[in-house]
């Protein structure tokens, strides 16, 4: 069952971005910018099948690369599946917070407001604090070598998505930026 539940949190966390950046573009809003900026971020989506897959695939019983279980644990199984709820409830927070200021990528036509308030208000990158939660949730649940490698990895590629997004707001928003960045951690 834990497994199931991991897997249900890929097709739950995909599912709300996507509806999110869908409602913006109803009211005229481009929310999707992935890419705009860097031609690499184009890696990602290949690499993010092959993760939804190892997912999908321990969870389901198809074939399996790497399958070999560092650990069997119940108990560590269901935290893991707690981690990946409590991803899920805080990306649906992100995602309420940023209202109508939310992109997929660095906008830099149209940026929006700041946002400092709601989730933003303890931390800078919330939805990268989802998607931590997610992995390290999915890792508990399926203790294998891929999902640590993708732990590694993703952890290395929000930190560097962070990075840029700091660098461009520094620019955009100026001193707004750097009070909210004196009064609320990057992450957590």
């Amino acid at each position: 069952m834990p497994g199931y539940l991991a897997a249900a949190t890929i097709v739950l966390l995909v599912g709300m971005v996507v509806t999110r950046v869908l409602l913006l573009r109803r009211v005229g809003t481009r929310a999707m910018h992935f890419g705009g900026i860097d031609k690499k971020d184009f890696f990602i989506p290949p690499v993010a099948l092959l993760y939804f897959y190892t997912v999908f695939a321990a969870a389901f019983g198809w074939p399996l690369v790497g399958g070999t279980r560092f650990f069997r644990s119940d108990a560590v199984a269901w935290v893991g599946v707690g981690l990946c709820c409590g991803g899920l409830l805080v990306m649906l927070a992100s995602l309420i917070s940023f209202g109508r200021s939310f992109r997929v990528g660095i906008d830099v036509d149209r940026p929006d407001e700041l946002v400092t308030t709601g989730v933003f208000a303890w931390s800078r990158n919330p939805i990268y604090v989802a998607l931590f939660l997610v992995l390290v949730g999915q890792l508990l649940v399926f203790p294998n070598w891929v999902p640590l490698l993708y732990l590694f990895a993703g952890t290395w590629l929000f930190h560097r998505q962070v990075l840029r997004e700091e660098e461009f707001m520094r620019g955009h928003y100026g001193e707004a930026y750097a009070a909210y960045c004196r009064r609320v951690r990057r992450y957590v």
